[in-house]
């Protein structure tokens, strides 16, 4: 479904990011990946959609060169993969049901866009992606008047609008509390596991990689360091991964 072939990423000011990552991610796959700030979490995620192009080497999602595209050929490949935000990145002065329709925005011309003329279909699949994440009631209330949890689900629901076969979630639940982060990454679990999509999760929370996760990727310093079943990642594993002698029991509910 997804590969990195030698990617390293370098940026401005000779940050590396990301040295030589070799990875293949299966159709399906439910992925969380681990690590430090600064381990390269993000900029992994932001590879397989372009909005990070690597310095060497190439990600490829069902054999298409994402990092060689060309403009029409990449706005076809993004059309495909769903993006949600840490800072849930909703007009708060819209309606929910606008914000979600945002995700539909390729399918139609500019001018229906700012006109808001959107074709029926387009807002049926808008009202589906939000009864997915079960906050179809909240369709017609401003983004500003959700809490921080029903926002992120709006973000989901934005992302599931697109119809995508891959869902890349960087850093969630970083910003909600501990209850509403396991009811945000319940509907990521439930997306994967109902609809096939493939889906790709950043992480701090070691307590909520282990509750949800299939397969746990670990990043250090731009470096995989363990890619395993999420069950068999030991505290030797996440001492290897945040690079000091750690227990998983540790790191529950840290930031």
């Amino acid at each position: 479904m997804i590969k990195f072939e030698n990617v390293s990423v370098t940026y401005p000011g000779g940050v590396e990011a990301l040295k030589n990552l070799n990875l293949e991610i299966k159709d399906g796959d439910f992925i969380i990946i681990v690590g430090l700030s600064g381990a390269g979490k993000s900029t992994l995620l932001r590879t397989v959609n372009n909005l990070v192009k690597p310095s060497t080497g190439s990600v490829y999602l069902e054999n298409k060169n994402v990092t060689s595209a060309k403009k029409r050929e990449l706005k076809q490949i993004r059309s495909q993969i769903g993006m949600i935000f840490q800072t849930f990145n909703l007009v708060n002065r819209s309606t929910v049901l606008k914000n979600v329709l945002t995700g539909r925005l390729s399918n139609i011309s500019t001018i229906r866009s700012i006109l808001g003329l959107w074709p029926k279909e387009q807002k049926q699949m808008a009202f589906e992606a939000l009864n997915q994440v079960e906050i179809l009631e909240k369709a017609y209330v401003r983004a500003s008047n959700l809490s921080g949890g029903q926002q992120q689900r709006v973000g989901i629901a934005r992302a599931l609008s697109q119809k995508p076969k891959v869902m890349l979630a960087d850093e969630p639940v970083a910003s909600l509390d501990p209850i509403t982060s396991r009811v945000v990454m319940s509907y990521l679990k439930k997306i994967n596991t109902e609809l096939g999509i493939t889906t790709i999760v950043n992480l701090h929370f070691l307590d909520l990689a282990k509750e949800f996760g299939d397969r746990l990727i670990g990043l250090r310093d731009g470096k995989l360091v363990f890619d395993g079943n999420v069950n068999d990642v030991s505290d030797e594993d996440f001492e290897n991964i945040y690079g000091r002698s750690i227990k998983s029991s540790d790191l529950i509910g840290d930031d």
